[in-house]
């Protein structure tokens, strides 16, 4: 079983103690935000693969990925097949496709050229640099944490090993701080709650996590949770944002240290956030919500429910 799909299926477990009322609400939010060609968009725009991957695994934990939602989305990805798409949202693509797969047995991807995993591994190494790490787009020097950690996802969905997985290793121990979390780009000035959970989610892809390291980062990670019980970014932001609580509870879930933080004060935190019509706002002023941060919202909430 890949990360992700272990993940996923955490999240739906949690997301089926959550009240009924809150599954039905944001359920039907996220099926109303489909758009006519069978994608999902962000705050403005026409339907994208980024924002689509987030809503589909958003509906496959409230076990409403299936039927007509899903036969359309199915067709959207579909489509996508036909272009060249930049590497993002080929990633967002397929991990979409495996969501439609696991929850409705649809297979996207049988629609691609033969090989179609093959070649997707040589485009996932024009990003690799010599620090180890994969850069962000062609035209990065340098690795990133958060994208090496997306790219070990994608290997792993293709069925596919990444090329000296001990030099990625290598590249993500040196984004490492000696106070405790890591830094997203090795220029980078402090350690961050998301590049932290990109590389223990990097670490435990390539089973390389240790004992030291788990307990450095519940540290840090805790040591990020402010009065209002969310997380913030880093040590210099002082307001808590959806994202980072989110991506600190599924680490902190990881590495079976959530007990380390007030759960309560973090559940309230993350339910402040949720829309009275559906949806989650990223962050306090907020003046909106959109697909990506109500998969953050729901993901934490199953988390902090099991």
């Amino acid at each position: 079983m890949t990360y992700l799909e272990a993940l996923t299926i955490r999240l739906a477990q949690g997301a089926a103690e959550l009240p009924e009322a809150m599954r039905q609400r944001q359920g039907d939010w996220l099926l109303a935000q489909q758009r006519p060609d069978g994608g999902f968009a962000g705050r403005e725009g026409g339907s994208d693969l980024y924002y689509t991957a987030f809503a589909l695994r958003s509906l496959m934990i409230l076990g409403l990925l299936d039927g007509e939602p899903a036969d359309r989305a199915a067709e959207f990805l579909k489509q996508r097949l036909q272009g060249r798409e930049a590497i993002i949202d080929l990633i967002s693509l397929i991990m979409a496709a495996k969501m439609l797969e696991i929850s409705s047995g649809i297979d996207v991807m049988q629609s691609a050229n033969g090989g179609w995993q093959d070649a997707i591994a040589e485009l996932l190494e024009t990003l690799r640099r010599e620090d180890g790490g994969y850069a962000k787009s062609p035209e990065g020097r340098a690795g990133s944490t958060y994208q090496t950690f997306l790219t070990l996802l994608c290997y792993e969905l293709i069925e596919r090993s990444p090329p000296e997985p001990r030099q990625i290793e290598a590249f993500i121990r040196g984004q490492a701080q000696v106070e405790g979390g890591f830094l997203e780009i090795r220029v980078g000035k402090r350690a961050g709650v998301n590049p932290t959970a990109a590389a223990i989610g990097a670490l435990r892809v390539l089973q390389r996590l240790d004992e030291p390291t788990q307990q450095l980062t519940t540290e840090f990670l805790a040591e990020m949770q402010i009065n209002d019980g969310g997380m913030t970014a880093n040590t210099r932001i002082p307001i808590a944002d959806l994202l980072s609580t989110c991506t600190a509870i599924v680490t902190l879930t990881d590495l079976q240290s959530l007990d380390q933080i007030d759960r309560a004060a973090a559940t309230r935190y993350v339910h402040s956030m949720e829309r009275p019509g559906g949806g989650f706002a990223g962050f306090e002023m907020d003046p909106a919500e959109d697909v990506e941060y109500t998969f953050y919202g729901l993901a934490a909430c199953s988390l902090l429910s099991l």
